[in-house]
């Protein structure tokens, strides 16, 4: 195949090689007739007389040799790693000591699948990937935060099938219900900072006694005011009488994302996805509770200690300043 810039084809320097060889047009004349310089006419029959048919054939343009290339070694490191933590180019470049996008050229070119395509236990590929391109940002902490609920099912005790394998699953009676987790979360537009808190519900009561205590969290962390809450149309959100009378106490003003379209509260609805691979499916659990209790301390790493993509590799601490 052609080069995309090439002005001429493999069938038109094989009209250029006639026009001069067999019926004895001037160089000139033909490369003017086909839109060429003379120097490229005169290139390519060189390249006939020397090579043949072979010649008139695109070349490849790489390089003969790349100095500058990774070594073998760096590229193994990367590439074990990715594996080992199934981490992005950010968080792998940074442990590494390696450039982030050196890391994605390199996890690129062993055609590794984007960690979206993964699942968060067992690293098998289980979906494509997509993409959003309209990002924003609020320009200061408190201006904006998102407020949503993830639902996950309960883990019965002794663990579900995550940990024994569907097979195991299957001999659970049906007709057993263990219930939903409400994990409530709140995260700063700005700073990505994120609160959450795992409830049996998601009535407008338990709605509004998690946003006092996340409106008091933040404050702790140096976010004082809360100007806007973006929520989606659920009814404890929308008209929850509790809910609203503490939007009214935060002195905050209340923002609804258009019916059915989730991306525009899109700051919770990432970081819930993130609750899940990270947190919630990381790890098989061997009960409830016992991810119930491994929030707390993966919100605390979340919050000062991960890297954060959208903040140049810095955790979202690194724009609040505590009280």
């Amino acid at each position: 195949m052609s080069q995309c810039r090439a002005h001429l084809t493999v069938f038109g320097r094989r009209l250029l090689v006639s026009r001069v060889v067999e019926q004895g047009w001037p160089v000139a004349h033909a490369a003017k007739a086909q839109g060429v310089s003379r120097q490229c006419a005169h290139r390519w029959i060189a390249r006939w007389r020397a090579e043949g048919e072979a010649g008139l054939v695109d070349r490849s343009s790489r390089p003969h040799t790349s100095p500058g290339r990774t070594s073998a070694e760096v590229e193994a490191r990367i590439v074990a790693a990715r594996v080992e933590h199934r981490r992005g180019q950010d968080w792998l470049g940074a442990e590494l000591g390696v450039p982030a996008r050196t890391v994605s050229r390199v996890l690129r070119r062993h055609e590794l699948p984007y960690l979206c395509s993964l699942d968060p236990i067992s690293g098998a590929v289980i979906r494509s990937s997509k993409a959003t391109a309209v990002r924003y940002e609020r320009d200061r902490p408190g201006e904006l935060v998102h407020v949503d609920v993830k639902k996950l099912g309960k883990i019965p005790d002794g663990g579900g099938w995550r940990l024994h394998g569907r097979a195991a699953d299957k001999g659970r009676r049906k007709g057993t219900k263990i219930g939903y987790d409400y994990v409530h979360s709140m995260v700063d537009d700005h700073s990505r900072l994120a609160y959450s808190e795992i409830h049996d519900d998601e009535t407008a009561p338990t709605c509004a006694a998690f946003l006092a205590r996340a409106g008091a969290y933040f404050a702790a962390h140096g976010i004082t005011h809360i100007e806007r809450v973006m929520t989606d149309n659920a009814f404890a959100y929308r008209y929850g009488t509790a809910f609203l009378a503490v939007i009214a106490d935060l002195g905050a003003r209340q923002k609804f994302i258009r019916a059915h379209c989730p991306w525009q509260n899109g700051k919770v609805e990432r970081f819930n996805r993130t609750l899940q691979t990270e947190w919630a499916y990381r790890q098989p659990f061997t009960s409830n509770q016992e991810r119930r209790d491994a929030l707390a301390p993966w919100l605390e790493q979340y919050n000062t200690q991960r890297r954060h993509t959208a903040l140049e590799g810095k955790p979202p601490t690194s724009r609040v300043s505590p009280t």
